[in-house]
């Protein structure tokens, strides 16, 4: 049985003008939703808004995680290693999951289109936004992955090869060539399996770029979301 997360730390910045599309950015592991939207603000120097988009900053609930040996940390799902050759934590995946679609099909009820809703993220987040966008929901506008990776042998994969999907969402990967806690060949291994499945990605290497967020990358990642649900 699925245990059921519950989020209740929220940062959201409205959009300026109407609300037409709604962005979901998720923290890095062991971080919160207000520690990353003060990281963009500062590389933006201003505080990032959109005419039309709404942006939401959740922070991930406390639970034990096991790569910092088991203690409470505000992370999205257990991992038993950060490495891409363990099997994933199904069970804890599925269930934050369930929490966050939660959240999106809320912004759907209130009047806002499943292509109108873009998902993205750090690190962790960015890993829990492909499993939103090719697992969870094949509806989303589109999804944003900075300094992430996915499993060999991912839920995510095995789903896209036997479902074959039409249309998926575009997606936006970043990845600092210096990373060493996550790897630059892991994020390119992820962004190549996606690609065979379908998946129009684009792939955008940040050179002497360490595990971090840098200002072109925001820059960039503002310029595609614009593109992607234009201001109507």
């Amino acid at each position: 049985m699925t245990t059921i997360m519950k989020l209740s730390n929220f940062n959201t910045v409205p959009a300026i003008k109407k609300h037409t599309a709604t962005l979901f950015f998720f923290h890095g592991s062991g971080d919160s939703g207000e520690n990353v939207k003060a990281w963009i603000d500062i590389l933006c120097r201003k505080e990032l808004k959109f005419p039309h988009i709404k942006i939401v900053y959740p922070t991930a609930p406390a639970q034990p995680y096991t790569p910092n040996n088991g203690v409470l940390s505000n992370v999205w799902f257990n991992r038993k290693d950060i490495s891409n050759n363990v099997s994933e934590e199904e069970h804890s995946i599925r269930s934050i999951c369930h929490t966050v679609m939660e959240l999106i099909n809320a912004e759907h009820s209130n009047g806002i289109p499943y292509n109108r809703i873009i998902v993205g993220g750090f690190s962790m987040g960015g890993a829990l936004s492909l499993y939103l966008a090719y697992k969870c929901n094949l509806s989303l506008g589109g999804c944003i992955a900075m300094s992430s990776f996915l499993n060999k042998n991912s839920m995510v994969y095995q789903h896209l090869e036997n479902n074959k999907p039409n249309v998926m969402p575009p997606l936006l990967q970043f990845h600092g060539s210096s990373d060493t806690l996550v790897p630059i060949q892991w994020g390119e291994e992820t962004y190549n399996n996606l690609k065979k499945l379908g998946v129009n990605a684009t792939f955008v290497p940040l050179q002497r770029t360490e595990h971090e967020l840098i200002e072109t990358e925001i820059q960039q990642f503002i310029y595609w979301v614009n593109n992607i649900v234009k201001e109507q």
